[in-house]
């Protein structure tokens, strides 16, 4: 499913995903976990309260509840990623990756240009999706955290074990990184 359908809804849980360029490794190549949590934090002042997440090295797999009832959730998200990109080619002028910056130049079309777009840095779409049921929010949360060990990742031993998840919060009960709103709570929130 495309970003390209608009979703209009508030007062339930949005499923969201997005990929780097080409599939790659731009969050861990820049470090840009920390700018990802300060994301969370506008998207929580916009009434957009992330309730589960993974942030792999090229990838974010997020599950939120908007309570916003002015900006559609795909405004939102498309700003946040507007932003996230502005940084992320920012973070590689000052690493000196003229190599990927050059990559992610030449690869905008004619029309992108002509909007001053100047580098691809995000995959052209993405996943929103509407969550209707409790069950269909585990199973997201299950496969999000489950992610890191999965496939050609292996990126820890246990899934617990990756910090920039909120697996241990759902399934530890303790916090990480970033404190989620657990989506039970969210649920409580949806009725007020």
């Amino acid at each position: 499913m495309s970003v390209r359908k608009l979703h209009t809804e508030f007062n339930t849980f949005y499923y969201f995903t997005f990929t780097c360029f080409r599939w790659i490794s731009l969050f861990e190549i820049t470090k840009f976990y920390d700018y990802i949590y300060r994301c969370f934090d506008i998207l929580k002042s916009k009434n957009l309260f992330t309730c589960g997440f993974v942030i792999m090295p090229n990838h974010l797999h997020s599950l939120v509840f908007t309570k916003n009832e002015e900006d559609f959730i795909n405004y939102i998200i498309g700003e946040t990623k507007r932003f996230m990109a502005y940084e992320i080619v920012k973070r590689l002028k000052r690493e000196g990756r003229k190599d990927l910056l050059k990559i992610m130049h030449d690869s905008v079309d004619t029309n992108e240009a002509k909007k001053n777009k100047l580098h691809n840095v995000f995959q052209p779409s993405g996943d929103i999706k509407e969550i209707f049921t409790e069950k269909f929010i585990r199973q997201k949360l299950n496969y999000m955290h489950r992610n890191p060990v999965s496939g050609k990742w292996n990126l820890v031993d246990d899934y617990l074990d990756y910090i920039h998840s909120s697996a241990r919060f759902y399934d530890l009960g303790e916090e990480g990184i970033y404190k989620v709103m657990h989506y039970e709570e969210a649920i409580k929130l949806s009725s007020k």
